[in-house]
């Protein structure tokens, strides 16, 4: 059998592909129904080269879900940790969080204080410059009890009203072996409520809506730099922002391959600031998708709710003041409603100044500032 050439897209003919009509063929008409299918041709060419990351991955890889339990949980954010679970943009990843404390849901001690964080997850594609992109789809209390700290950080205060506060002790091991200053709160997985165990105030129900959250969430930082999951910093780390749960979108600079995601710290509720140095401190479910998106260049984290886009000036506690923090925060914000909103800059400083909200994230460090999506241009 004689072999026939293959038919090429750009040989062609598009008036192959049309029903013989008579009478409708002139020259012109025909040029110009080459002219269109030249021109559409050309399109598709234009974005398989101007989006090749996104046609690729969409072509090669489908989603997947992953189920993913630790058991090994680490004290630092550091890129020589072994990676827990590689994954693809795209992907679920369904796991669990220990409290800052080191138990489980179960009231199982899985790994010692402070804030153990789950990961590190490897983010296939993920390099240097990049952002990574983690939506949260849940983060769930699991369990009926937290514990919080007795009273406010001194860092709270001022130092005049530091002499004759009480003292900072109430039970020896009510919470935690060899520690007096802990507090129990029950939590109502029903009615979504927690509530004070002991000691009983006398004039206040202390009793209050849930907000769950989590305090802990970064990359491994640049070069070989492994900080506790203590402080926070350009790479995420030990947040605290009650904005980041359920429903939360947070994008974060990438330093090294694979992003190395750890998360870990949950709340049941905290103030803004987190005022008392913990929140109500327990386990987590929490379901996450990750993404990429290249060459971001961040400067530090960014979050986005259902009603606001958020810039966080992140920086260790005690090493700068909350002044600093709100420049690093406002000059992100500026710098990211000129980038991606194609606000003109003196645009962008009158929407900062008119519409800004600020959020003391931790009391001796990390500032917020957001801006109400309503009052924010369609990106283009």
């Amino acid at each position: 059998m004689k072999s026939e050439k293959p038919l090429s897209l750009c040989s062609l003919d598009p008036l192959c592909l049309l029903p013989a009509r008579p009478g409708w063929e002139t020259k012109m008409q025909k040029q110009t129904i080459r002219t269109i299918f030249a021109l559409f041709i050309a399109c598709v060419a234009l974005f398989a080269a101007l989006a090749p990351e996104t046609v690729s991955r969409a072509a090669t890889f489908a989603t997947e879900t992953h189920q993913v339990i630790a058991t090994t949980y680490y004290n630092t954010f550091s890129r020589a940790h072994p990676v827990l679970k590689r994954v693809r943009p795209g992907d679920t990843v369904i796991t669990k969080t220990l409290d800052s404390g080191g138990q489980d849901e179960k009231d199982e001690r899985r790994a010692q204080p402070s804030n153990p964080l789950t990961g590190p997850f490897y983010v296939e594609g993920a390099e240097a410059g990049d952002a990574l992109i983690v939506r949260f789809t849940k983060v769930r209390l699991n369990r009926r009890w937290g514990w919080s700290a007795y009273r406010l950080g001194l860092f709270s205060l001022s130092p005049e009203s530091i002499e004759g506060l009480y003292p900072n002790r109430y039970k020896d091991d009510l919470v935690r072996p060899g520690r007096a200053n802990l507090l129990p709160w029950d939590i109502d997985l029903e009615r979504q409520t927690v509530r004070l165990r002991e000691p009983a105030s006398q004039t206040i129900k202390l009793e209050f809506p849930v907000k769950p959250m989590l305090g802990c969430l970064g990359v491994a930082p640049a070069g070989d730099f492994a900080p506790t999951s203590g402080p926070s910093g350009s790479y995420g780390g030990n947040l605290d922002y009650n904005e980041i749960g359920e429903g939360a979108i947070v994008m974060l600079p990438v330093y090294h391959p694979g992003a190395l995601l750890f998360i870990g710290d949950g709340h049941a509720l905290q103030a803004d600031g987190e005022p008392t140095g913990t929140g109500i401190e327990t386990s987590m479910d929490v379901e996450f998708t990750v993404d990429v998106r290249k060459k971001a260049n961040l400067t530090g984290p960014r979050v986005e709710t259902s009603e606001y886009i958020i810039s966080l000036g992140s920086q260790p506690e005690f090493v700068s003041s909350l002044n600093r923090g709100l420049q690093l925060a406002t000059s992100d914000m500026a710098n990211w409603l000129v980038a991606d909103y194609k606000l003109e800059p003196f645009a962008a400083h009158m929407l900062i100044g008119y519409q800004g909200k600020y959020d003391v994230v931790t009391v001796a460090g990390t500032m917020a500032l957001k801006i109400p999506k309503k009052s924010l241009p369609t990106r283009r």
